[in-house]
């Protein structure tokens, strides 16, 4: 029975239009139905199997699966799980590359009967051990690659390594019985204590939110979709409707031969963050096409008018773009469905209208319902959110609220700022609290600033995310000193780097004597200065440039970056650099040299001694006209991950290796 909603307004025409052109051409949509919604993940997939056994389940580079092959290797990992360590509903931490064995590990746990904590092998290790200690798992299940690390992180949890294991010694599915209401997996996200905070998911709220997806957007088996971000549960998708999923790995692989993949494999669903989506479209040269491709759904950041722009002059006419909006303990709440004919007028995408069963309300400082066209925290009334923050029953008590004396709906108050127009669509307009979003990276300002104040020399610290010349948010700290001299930028951020992952470590330190505060004694964080623009304090001495060439490197990378001066061995990300500006810096050395040598020995360069001796190697290569257009078309092509990857390689000339050693 579905829950009452007062405040329910009916979907525009226009939406209701859109919404009708969201079939697979095949015309094979099946509806889910509500009742399947009161089960365990494990029921659904079951019989999803069996009706496709002989359909792609996941396909990567390297691999490809069935649902036969899928549902075996599964129930192979699951009886392995209960052979060994029983029926308890405890977590199982995976600590496994995106691919096709995350997606046996993530069906193989829940198959067991307990739930998923999924560890990016990607971050810091102090991060891992923190989650691996929070979650109280009872076992890692890791792949060949990361066994070792799983169980230096372990230490006396056991490990089982995915990759031994035959899944045609042990096919049959476990005789497990698990309830709606039992868990299905934490997810940790950056969190206001200073560490990540793991919010839990029950079997009923992941099915819903898998009912909401499926019947809005008619997902059907014909559907390939990708599965580009972090969250295990964007699996689900495919896995539960017959349709295939597609891994990609976008740090590793780069956005550069992205569009190819999606032709080749023929995907019909794309799905990533705006800053990804962004980034991808940049590679596109206008003479790609994508007759498959039927929806782009956009999440995690606003959507702005140019990214329906970029929409509309690459993709075909039967592609439809959705921006979608829900917190991970709220699961989808709306999405706003853009066609090549939708009116835009406004700078920013709206994220659309609640779904079914999640009733959308503005509310004041005071809890009071706004209403329409009155800004205000977005708050959602709901009996399918989130059961709680695992072990932290504090957290839960304050973000979720019954809703009523009666009934099993809740309210969850978001964070995020917000209005209703008066057909019922929701604008998002930013945070409450201090979080933001850096690279499409959910941080929590608290804690950075924790982790900075957890390092011997820091009194105080503070963190805000400034734009920098480029459009693009950077993390900026202020901190007070305990005593001076003052650490270096490259010991800070290396101290960092260890404790944090690099999208949350600050691009530049400013130091103060104290704080600003207002009246009352609260750091006043509007009065904190601008960064100035002069040279970092590094590990590396400044030396000045040398030679004609060096004078002219040194000139673009200090105007890329905004500083007085840069030296010539000074690392390009100690100086504040980031992907986006590495691409500018090696864009301009390529139009003023006029350069006709592989990109990656420029980007391959993070000090300006080193990109002088590169291009001195390469006197007498100048391009002609034509290909310098190519070539600087290829620097436009460099995603941001490929470009930050390329940067951050070690050096590779001797004198330099003997200078770092």
């Amino acid at each position: 029975m579905r829950d009452p909603n007062p405040h329910e307004f009916a979907l525009p025409p226009e939406q209701h239009a859109i919404r009708a052109k969201c079939f697979h051409p095949s015309g094979t949509f099946v509806e889910f139905p509500r009742d399947e919604v009161e089960q365990s993940v494990s029921e659904r997939f079951e019989r999803i199997a069996w009706k496709y056994p002989d359909r792609i389940a996941v396909k990567t580079r390297n691999q490809q699966l069935t649902y036969l092959e899928l549902n075996q290797a599964a129930n192979c990992l699951a009886q392995a799980i209960l052979a060994r360590w029983g029926t308890g509903q405890e977590p199982v931490a995976l600590l496994i590359p995106k691919g096709a064995s995350l997606v046996v590990a993530i069906l193989g746990v829940l198959k067991s009967g307990k739930m998923f904590v999924l560890l990016d092998p990607t971050l810091p290790h102090a991060r891992l051990r923190y989650m691996l200690a929070d979650s109280q798992a009872g076992l890692v299940v890791a792949d060949e690659e990361y066994f070792a690390l799983a169980a230096a992180l372990a230490q006396k949890v056991p490990c089982l390594n995915i990759d031994d294991l035959n899944s045609s010694l042990c096919a049959e599915a476990p005789q497990i019985s698990r309830t709606p209401n039992d868990f299905a997996f934490i997810l940790y996200t950056s969190g206001s204590t200073g560490q990540p905070k793991g919010i839990v998911e029950n079997h009923r709220n992941l099915l819903h939110y898998i009912m909401t997806e499926t019947n809005d957007l008619h997902i059907c088996a014909e559907d390939r979709l990708t599965f580009l971000a972090s969250q295990g549960r964007d699996i689900f998708r495919a896995v539960l409707n017959g349709a295939a999923v597609y891994p990609l790995e976008i740090k590793q692989d780069g956005l550069s031969s992205l569009a190819r993949w999606l032709i080749e494999e023929e995907i019909t669903i794309y799905n990533s963050v705006a800053s990804a989506f962004r980034d991808f479209v940049n590679t596109l040269t206008g003479v790609e096409r994508f007759p498959h491709l039927r929806l782009i759904k956009l999440m995690g950041e606003t959507v702005y008018r140019r990214d329906v722009e970029l929409y509309r002059k690459h993709f075909s006419e039967r592609c439809i773009l959705v921006n979608w909006y829900g917190p991970n303990e709220a699961g989808l709440l709306s999405h706003y469905l853009v066609d090549k004919a939708s009116q835009i007028t406004s700078s920013v995408i709206p994220v659309g209208h609640a779904v079914k069963d999640k009733e959308i309300l503005i509310l004041d400082e005071d809890g009071n319902d706004l209403g329409v066209q009155q800004p205000g925290e977005i708050a959602v009334r709901s009996r399918y959110l989130s059961p709680e923050y695992w072990r932290r029953p504090d957290l839960t008590c304050a973000a979720f609220t019954l809703a009523s004396s009666e009934g099993a709906a809740r309210l969850y108050r978001t964070g995020d700022l917000g209005a209703l127009l008066p057909d019922g669509c929701l604008v998002h307009l930013g945070r409450k609290d201090f979080q933001v979003k850096i690279r499409g990276y959910r941080v929590e300002i608290a804690e950075v600033e924790m982790a900075l104040m957890d390092l011997d020399p820091v009194k105080e610290a503070v963190v805000v995310a400034r734009e920098d010349v480029l459009g693009q948010k950077r993390l900026i700290a202020y901190i007070v000193l305990r005593s001076t001299p003052a650490p270096t930028t490259s010991a800070l951020r290396a101290a960092l780097t260890v404790k944090l992952p690099d999208y949350m470590v600050p691009s530049v330190f400013v130091f103060l004597d104290k704080m600003p505060v207002i009246g009352i004694g609260k750091i006043d964080r509007n009065a904190l200065p601008a960064p100035a623009n002069s040279r970092p304090v590094l590990d590396e001495p400044y030396v000045p440039p040398r030679t004609p060439l060096e004078v002219e490197l040194s000139r673009i990378w200090a105007e890329v970056l905004s500083l007085d001066r840069v030296g010539i061995h000074d690392n390009f990300f100690d100086l504040g650099g980031h992907s986006l500006a590495a691409t500018r810096v090696v864009s301009q050395v390529i139009k003023n040299f006029q350069l006709g040598l592989p990109l990656q020995s420029l980007f391959q360069t993070p000090t300006i001694a080193e990109m002088a001796a590169v291009i001195t190697e390469s006197q007498g290569k100048q391009l002609g006209k034509e290909e310098l257009e190519r070539m600087m078309g290829d620097v436009e092509s460099v995603s941001d991950e490929e470009a930050e990857r390329m940067w951050a390689e070690e050096p590779t000339s001797t004198s330099d290796r003997e200078r770092h050693e």
